[in-house]
Formats: structure tokens, sequence, C-alpha cells
């Protein structure tokens, strides 16, 4: 039995006559009345009751239709959602974030975006810091992640890096550097020379070594050895911590507002500092899934409209 013969059967019943179905299949009247004989050859019993004027459905005909026409609209809908999937349409996407790079206005409207445009695709979220998310996308638990700066680049992946961003001074809204002129400003430059006394609190060295190392060699060519107060997993606990009175830090330029009641962000005043984050999307090479791949084009088009570049 195929597929044919069961398009061939439900023709003729929905037409009640053989020779107006052979017209609707495109095909001569006595071979589609001998792939019905051999259809029913093959179930053991009759489909039609055959009369002069045409056919009426056997009652276990009219049982069979039912079946047939369930089993064909079954197979349509499997080749439509397939064609879905192959077309990135329909499927399931698992993306991971570091705090710092969900915080960047890139990520909510790259989601906002891909939700209107393939609602039909299912997204899993996940939340780690950049070590993990990198062993969860070369473990291919996730599809890919958007984090800082990579802290390793494992084979087999590829490391996207959709922008940059300006790294801003993180002080307590009460700090003497901020009052009384530097207070008035917008968003007041301050030297790192100025803050040899402070202690500073970043992100762990495991989570963020690019970042991390590069304020350190900042700090040592404004002549000091920075003093660390204390090391933390993600950039949100960083910046509560500045704003409970625990020291000072740096923080991406897009988390501008984040505890704005109790802490001040400030311009790094050394042009020759040139601290940056930047924004990676990492994915395995050999991911093809075609849904991926639109997330990929979507993320890297949208970067270019970025703001905090």
């Amino acid at each position: 039995m195929e597929l044919r013969h069961l398009r061939y059967f439900v023709t003729v019943a929905e037409e009640g006559n053989f020779t107006r179905a052979a017209l609707r299949l495109h095909m001569q009247q006595p071979p589609l009345s001998q792939q019905i004989r051999t259809l029913e050859e093959e179930l053991g019993f009759a489909l039609f009751l055959r009369h002069p004027k045409g056919v009426d459905l056997s009652p276990a005909g009219k049982i069979y239709l039912q079946e047939a026409r369930a089993i064909l609209d079954k197979v349509k809908r499997a080749g439509l959602r397939a064609a879905l999937t192959a077309s990135g349409m329909e499927g399931l996407v698992s993306v991971g974030f570091t705090s710092s790079a969900v915080a960047h206005p890139l990520i909510p409207q790259l989601l906002h975006t891909h939700r209107e445009q393939r609602p039909q695709v299912d997204i899993r979220f996940s939340e780690g810091n950049a070590a993990t998310l990198t062993t969860a996308v070369a473990n291919g638990r996730i599809d890919l992640a958007f984090l800082r700066m990579p802290v390793e680049r494992p084979p087999g992946l590829l490391f996207h890096r959709l922008l940059d961003e300006t790294m801003l001074l993180v002080l307590p809204a009460w700090h003497t550097l901020l009052a009384p002129a530097a207070g008035q400003e917008q968003m007041p430059g301050i030297r790192l020379s100025a803050l040899r006394d402070e202690k500073f609190i970043l992100v762990r060295k495991p989570g963020a070594p690019g970042m991390y190392a590069a304020l350190i060699d900042a700090c040592l060519a404004a002549g000091y050895t920075p003093r660390i107060a204390a090391e933390v997993d993600n950039m949100l606990t960083n910046i509560s911590l500045v704003a409970a009175g625990v020291g000072i830090s740096v923080a991406p330029a897009s988390m501008v507002g984040f505890h704005a009641h109790a802490v001040r962000y400030c311009r790094i005043a050394d042009s020759a500092a040139g601290l940056h984050a930047p924004l990676t999307l990492v994915v395995r090479e050999d991911n093809m899934m075609p849904v991926v791949a639109h997330f990929i084009d979507e993320a890297k088009r949208l970067a270019g409209l970025a703001e905090y570049c």
C-alpha cells in the first residue's frame, strides 16, 4: 500500500464516481478502478458498493475514509512542519547569557524581534558566567551564548564579536571624588590615578579574565597596583556591592541606571586606558540548525544599530 492509494480512494469517495475521480486525478478511469480493486484485495474487504450511476461507500469504507483522511492530513502537516524547521521558522533554540551581556539593549531587542518574526520557535534560557556558558556550548547543552570576554577558546567553537562598549567607573553616590563640582556633572570624568587609595570590586578571574586583566594593567600604567576588596561572580553583584559601600568598580556602559539611587557612573578620564567590554556570541562551528543561523544573522544586524558601541 502506498500513499497514492489512499489519495485515490479519498478522491473516489468524495466524487462518488470513478470517471469524475479520474478526471480530478488527471489519469484514465480503468487504471484508477484497478488501483482501488488492488487496495480492496489487500485490505480484504470492499470499500465501495458499486451501482450503474457510480459508487457509495460501504460501511467499512466509511470508517476507512476517516482514517485515510487523517493519515493524509498528518503527512501533509509533517511536510509543512519540516519545511518550517528547514527555514528556521519552527524549532527550539537554547540561549545562555552572562548577567552583564543580557543587560545590553541588544539582547532584549533581539529576543523581541525574534519572537515577532518567528513565533513558532521555542527559546529556552540559561544564565552563567563566561566559563560555564562556553563549556555548555562546547558540550552541546545549549546552542549559543552571549557573554563579554571569552575566558577560553576551545576548538570547534566560533566567537562572533558583535560590538565593543566603553567601560565606566562605578562609585558610591556619596564618594568624595563626586563632590562638589564633579557631582554636578551628568557623567563626571575621573582619572585612574585618583583611585590609587580605593578598594576595587571585580568580577573574579575565572569569570572574566580579559576585563579583569585589562583593568589591572590600566591601574599599573597609572602607577599603582589596585587593592581588591572582593571578587564576585557577576556584574550585578559587583554594582550592588558598590552601592553598599564595599568599594568601587567598573562596568559596561549599558549597565548605567542599575542602582542609580546609590551609585554614580563616571567616565575614565585617562584616554590611554582604553577599557572596553565586548559583547560576544559563542556557537558551535558544526551547529547547522537554521534557527541558530537566523539568531546569529539577526544579532549581527542589530549590533550594527546598537547604542553604547
